[in-house]
């Protein structure tokens, strides 16, 4: 008999290796040849791993469904972010008023400052509604007279109404509203990778940045009130009413949108695999 070889082919029918065909004696078939055979083992191997490693991109590459679902909750950080900023450039933290009758002519001042200024403003008493007791509110009609507090030029205290504010606290929480902005722009950064990658992997450290952005402002928030009543304390020669404004109304509000949002990112950027296993063992 004649030595005749063949190709052995895989799966998809493509030619992986040359093999030399087994000697037919007369009583039969011989064996199959050992290079044939591991050949297609070789081949099988290969067309599995390519399998898993296209499985595993794909896994990895967003769906339709997934990118508008990032869109939304980046859509949701955006508002946490435009209302910090809002509240963090404004000076409405806090109205500081004495009573109205306190100077005892026509006019009465009031104060409302921030983290960076404050401004103090001269109200007429006729303006002032007759039920209330203290001058203000600094809505209403008067000259004003803003300036920027010397924290971090000179190291100056402010004084407002022969009280001292804590220079300190106020720091920090100005510090604080910069890092956590910084955090909200990187986060920003992240998610715009991961739109523009067509990659899931970036939501991770996206949803850190706004966890802890919101984190730190609402911390921003506690350091400041304290700060208005170690002011408060200070001096009590003058009597002082106190009401907390809507610019930290803006900043408490965004701490709870960030926190929010970070969460979004979080549960999105879980594989599929998470949530199967979440699902039955609710089930």
């Amino acid at each position: 008999m004649m030595w005749s070889t063949f190709l052995v082919t895989d799966e998809e029918g493509r030619a992986v290796a040359p093999a030399a065909a087994a000697t037919v004696g007369a009583g039969g078939a011989g064996p199959p040849a050992m290079g044939g055979l591991a050949g297609l083992m070789s081949g099988r191997k290969t067309f599995g791993g390519n399998k898993r490693r296209r499985a595993a991109a794909a896994a990895r590459v967003m769906t339709e469904a997934q990118e508008g679902k990032i869109k939304l909750a980046f859509f949701v950080a955006i508002v946490g972010v435009i209302l910090t900023v809002l509240g963090v450039g404004t000076e409405f933290w806090v109205e500081l008023a004495p009573p109205k009758s306190f100077y005892g002519n026509q006019t009465c001042l009031a104060m409302h400052y921030g983290l960076w200024k404050g401004c103090t403003k001269t109200l007429w008493v006729a303006d002032i509604q007759p039920d209330r007791e203290s001058c203000g509110p600094a809505e209403l009609p008067g000259e004003s007279n803003c300036t920027f507090f010397k924290y971090f030029t000179t190291g100056e205290s402010a004084v407002i109404f022969q009280k001292t504010t804590h220079k300190n606290l106020s720091m920090a929480s100005a510090l604080l509203s910069l890092l956590s902005l910084a955090l909200m722009v990187m986060g920003a950064i992240c998610i715009s990778m991961a739109l523009s990658k067509d990659m899931l992997f970036f939501l991770k450290p996206a949803s850190v940045c706004f966890i802890l952005s919101g984190l730190l402002v609402l911390l921003c928030l506690v350091l400041f009130q304290q700060s208005v009543g170690r002011l408060l304390a200070s001096d009590r020669s003058v009597p002082l009413h106190h009401n907390f404004s809507w610019s930290l109304s803006c900043v408490g509000s965004a701490g709870a949108i960030l926190i929010a949002g970070g969460i979004l990112f979080l549960l999105l950027a879980l594989p599929r695999s998470a949530w199967q296993r979440c699902r039955g063992g609710a089930s």
